[in-house]
């Protein structure tokens, strides 16, 4: 059975005390046993939450390279010495304000797998992608490093999060048809790369405004196995309301 996971992406927001309130209210909640439930704090403040027992803790980033003259960056060596377990990479804001390409987030993979963290690997397509039927070909062409150069071992560790682009911070949600249609598509490339047995066992999660009134129908989808959730995680209740909804 693959794996539910809800991931709480927290962007740049909330200052200190902010952000350790809502860290200390979702690790006192319950949640459910078959249900995994991950939180991306700003960079800064990692180290005071890796030691988290009841959620999971992830990175947004990672660098490219293992160590150096890399002003302002922090390496998967770095990440793994906290005892971090996941890492978001590819994700549509580093991509459109960091110009990221597929390469480099590949190289963050690369480096993310040695190190023994999950990537949480982003991909999906812009509005005008979409409008001009070109979202498979795009989605399709973002998973092509991972599918082509990373074994099956390799590739089984890795998490996919599909965000249409267009449902970032819009407030717009792709239908959950259509979001269980790309869902299937990204399974069917797993299954041609690697097999059934990897393609039914990699979780691939949809993001785009996923929020406690939604999230029951989109992740009753045949192939969408939870969220990466944005502004919605920023609210205890609202996080916790998402993570119920399987």
């Amino acid at each position: 059975m693959r794996k539910k996971i809800v991931a709480g992406n927290w962007k740049m927001n909330l200052n200190k005390s902010e952000a350790e309130i809502l860290y200390n209210d979702l690790e006192s909640k319950s949640y459910p046993d078959d249900v995994e439930a991950i939180i991306a704090p700003a960079s800064i403040y990692l180290d005071s939450f890796s030691n988290a027992s009841n959620v999971s803790i992830s990175s947004q980033d990672v660098s490219a390279n293992s160590n150096g003259a890399f002003t302002g960056e922090f390496s998967a060596e770095m990440l793994s010495s906290i005892n971090l377990r996941f890492a978001i990479v590819g994700h549509s804001e580093r991509r459109t304000f960091h110009k990221e390409t597929d390469l480099l987030i590949f190289q963050k993979v690369e480096m993310l797998l040695k190190y023994g963290i999950t990537p949480i690997f982003c991909c999906g397509e812009s509005l005008l992608d979409r409008e001009s039927k070109n979202h498979f070909n795009v989605v399709k062409s973002q998973l092509s490093q991972i599918l082509s150069k990373l074994s099956s071992e390799e590739f089984s560790k890795i998490v996919i999060a599909y965000e249409p682009v267009w449902a970032i911070g819009t407030g717009l949600t792709a239908d959950p048809e259509d979001a269980q249609e790309m869902h299937s598509f990204i399974r069917s490339l797993v299954f041609e790369a690697f097999g059934s047995e990897i393609s039914e066992l990699i979780s691939i999660l949809y993001g785009g405004s996923c929020k406690p009134s939604n999230a029951k129908e989109l992740f009753s989808m045949d192939d969408i196995d939870g969220g990466l959730i944005g502004g919605a995680s920023l609210d205890s209740e609202s996080f916790e309301a998402i993570i119920n909804s399987f």
